[in-house]
């Protein structure tokens, strides 16, 4: 990949994925016994969204990129930077989250659109970054899934609890993305 690491890709998956993985928690919070088609269907619709997400971004992004292509690092940084605040600012809020234990196509096709915008405008950095898009959205799907399975289970489990500190580790991770980035472009950093 040659725009970004392997486990660059790797971490920006897990910061993506911490909407999801909090969303996963309320649903686990919603069933009194996780049954396998939860964990399942949880986890192929955010992972599935959470992939076709940058790649809706990413020929977006080639389309316009050498519109912008002198400005690309700011780009990939302002987005970077206003996903990860507003995770953390998501988290930090008092607002509690309701519980629907509803597993239907309509419910679960919401959450995964929801959980998966900020992914569009990764898929435009990825673009302007040129990263090789298979193994990337690869990468974040199969993340996405997983934590998502995951989340169903802690959710389950241990209630609440880790939800604020999911959002704040996905926003904060996704903040530190950015900054390198375009600390990279500046030359700041090699």
């Amino acid at each position: 990949m040659s725009g970004m690491s392997i486990w660059e890709i790797l971490l920006l998956g897990v910061g993506l994925s911490m909407d999801a993985f909090a969303v996963s928690i309320c649903k686990g919070l919603s069933v009194k016994k996780v049954k396998w088609q939860h964990l399942l269907c949880v986890g192929a619709y955010f992972g599935i969204f959470q992939a076709l997400m940058p790649t809706l971004g990413y020929f977006l992004g080639t389309t316009f990129s050498n519109l912008i292509d002198q400005f690309d690092h700011w780009v990939a940084f302002i987005l970077l930077a206003i996903i990860g605040v507003n995770m953390v600012r998501e988290a930090l809020s008092k607002d509690e989250d309701e519980t629907n234990d509803d597993f239907g196509f309509k419910t679960m096709l919401l959450l995964a659109i929801a959980t998966s915008i900020d992914a569009l405008a990764i898929g435009v950095t990825f673009a302007f970054l040129d990263v090789n898009i298979v193994p990337a959205i690869s990468v974040i799907g199969c993340t996405t899934f997983c934590l998502s399975f995951v989340g169903v289970i802690v959710g389950n489990f241990f209630g609440a609890r880790y939800k604020r500190r999911a959002e704040l580790s996905g926003g904060a991770i996704l903040i530190l993305l950015g900054i390198k980035i375009l600390m990279e472009h500046l030359g700041i950093i090699g």
